[in-house]
């Protein structure tokens, strides 16, 4: 599911020709469903065809770019995106290339990795643990010492790694989404690595960074994103019809300040800061 490597099958998908069809694996099957449950959920704010944008705006495999692409090249890799148009067949578990779609699991594919391992470990017998995957986590049990084990949430602050709260999450999931790590600036503008898939731009509101609590690190990576994409008005209703656990720090003129819904607050007030 790397698009860095070119013999990964999403990388042999996203250059096969028309016509092309891939019986997919399990784990493959697992996150494309997953990733059209969020996007339809979300209204395409999380869409697993955005690879296009992303590649444009010189945040994947094909480099690094200092300026914003022109609005003509947004505009027709904005016509290749669009998760409706993936034509899949779920019972025989078999993907189509149509011409031109770009898978991108960036935005999920860590979080499945990270619950697979733990799934590992409890048909294993271990009763406690952190499987840690570039920032997404699951957690169970207590430490060695007996006690719960304690995750940070990073401060977002470019050029500096501090703490900002400290959580205890029990037998859970955690994703943190952020958008002020990976970026470039141009002409006095900051562009996010957090693409709108609706608009084709970098986000521009003011959430800095997103945190979920999720039974599953799938869906806490994938809703960290869909709750970056969205602004906090739209987070904050999405998260809470949905009972969601979620923290998001949020530049205002006063400095960083943290939003969360009532499901998430529990976590702090009980463990503290």
């Amino acid at each position: 599911m790397s698009t860095y490597r070119e013999d990964a099958l999403i990388s042999r998908f996203n250059r096969a020709e028309a016509g092309t069809r891939f019986e997919l694996p399990h784990d493959f099957d697992i996150v494309l469903l997953d990733s059209l449950a969020l996007a339809e959920d979300s209204g395409g704010a999380f869409d697993p065809t955005v690879g296009p944008l992303v590649n444009l705006w010189g945040f994947g495999p094909e480099g690094d770019r200092s300026e914003p692409p022109a609005g003509d090249d947004i505009a027709a890799a904005r016509a290749r995106i669009g998760w409706e148009k993936l034509h899949y067949d779920a019972v025989e578990g078999v993907l189509e290339q149509t011409g031109g779609m770009y898978l991108d699991f960036s935005a999920i594919a860590k979080g499945h990795a990270v619950d697979r391992i733990a799934d590992h470990l409890v048909a294993r017998g271990v009763s406690g643990f952190v499987v840690d995957i570039g920032g997404d986590l699951r957690t169970l049990g207590t430490r060695p010492d007996g006690r719960g084990w304690r995750i940070a949430v990073e401060r977002p602050q470019p050029g500096e790694r501090a703490i900002h709260s400290v959580i205890e999450p029990g037998d859970m999931a955690l994703a943190t989404s952020g958008s002020y790590r990976n970026y470039f600036r141009d002409q006095g503008r900051t562009y996010s690595h957090t693409i709108d898939p609706r608009t084709g731009w970098p986000i521009t509101h003011d959430i800095v960074s997103v945190t979920v609590l999720h039974e599953r690190c799938a869906m806490a990576d994938g809703l960290a994103t869909v709750l970056t994409v969205l602004n906090e008005e739209e987070g904050m209703a999405f998260a809470r019809e949905r009972g969601l656990a979620v923290l998001w720090l949020v530049n205002t003129e006063d400095g960083v300040q943290e939003r969360m819904t009532p499901a998430f607050a529990p976590y702090l007030e009980e463990f503290g800061n």
